[in-house]
């Protein structure tokens, strides 16, 4: 089937005289260029071009479908902006769920950043762990930590590891010292707790490392866990990509590299062609690209 975003290469050419021209005028290589050329005539079944060594020249066959050609790559110029200028133009509301954690924490400045590039986007922000049916209209877009998520229709991406390590405040590091190794944990507090799944997975790693009776409370929630923590009671495992942006906390242990657990931002499939889906979605992904460049090794 014919690709014809491959039309606008065939234009490309033909007007530049060279698939290094085109490539330039579209922003490829001029491999990629001369590729979807190839691909173009491979489809058609006709020379578009003649190969010289002086640059392409089209063929009788490419003089009588350029005209054809132009008008389909302008129509497909229209098309893509008026798509994206809908996009630029969404509007509505936009019911959002997810961890308190990360609402409160990395998310505050990326709902900032997206209400000052789509002000007409309302956002409805439900910060629990349930997991809400996006099927059934419960919320219309989900971040979610898991290995792969769970329900049908289900749309997204993977936007991040959901990786976790051990910190302590600086003032704690400055009063008690900073373990750097897991023998060194032992004669330090530590702060439990966190909600059911995470409570369980945690509790497990604490009684792993004999640290059950360095306990000295447990929240039930992270966000708890993230407060006790800045206020120096205490070390805890937290999530990277809060901690590592949190400006008064030290990494004391480097994470256990979990590579199947990850952050995915999704929706139902049923939703995500409308314009304040598609707009919040790309934003928010292009949020976490930043946010791992500045997090990740």
């Amino acid at each position: 089937m014919l690709d014809w975003n491959d039309v606008r290469y065939f234009v490309a050419v033909a007007e530049t005289g060279s698939t290094l021209a085109a490539g330039r005028r579209i922003g490829v290589s001029q491999t990629t260029a001369a590729r979807r050329i190839a691909a173009i005539e491979a489809e058609l079944a006709v020379s578009l071009f003649e190969r010289r060594s002086s640059g392409y020249r089209l063929t009788e066959q490419g003089e009588a479908l350029l005209p054809i050609a132009r008008n389909v790559a302008e129509q497909a110029e229209r098309l893509s902006n008026a798509a994206q200028a809908s996009v630029r133009d969404a509007s509505g509301t936009v019911r959002l769920t997810m961890p308190e954690i990360y609402s409160v924490t990395i998310f505050s400045p990326m709902l900032r950043d997206l209400h000052q590039a789509y002000p007409k986007i309302r956002i409805e922000l439900d910060t629990t762990d349930e997991v809400r049916d996006l099927a059934n209209a419960a919320a219309d877009m989900a971040l979610r930590s898991c290995v792969r998520p769970v329900g049908g229709g289900l749309v997204g991406r993977r936007v991040a590891t959901d990786n976790w390590g051990v910190y302590c405040s600086s003032s704690y590091a400055a009063k008690y010292g900073r373990p750097q190794r897991r023998r060194e944990l032992a004669g330090h507090t530590i702060v439990g707790g966190g909600e059911p799944g995470i409570r369980t997975y945690y509790r497990k790693w604490i009684e792993r490392n004999g640290l059950a009776d360095a306990v000295i409370m447990d929240h039930d929630t992270s966000i708890g866990i993230l407060s006790s923590v800045r206020s120096g009671v205490g070390i805890a495992a937290l999530p990277c990509l809060v901690a590592d942006n949190e400006p008064d906390l030290v990494r004391c242990l480097p994470p256990e590299p979990d590579k199947e657990r990850g952050i995915w931002l999704l929706t139902h499939e049923s939703a995500r062609q409308a314009p304040k889906i598609r707009a919040t979605l790309d934003f928010i992904a292009d949020q976490f690209v930043k946010l791992r460049s500045r997090t990740e090794p």
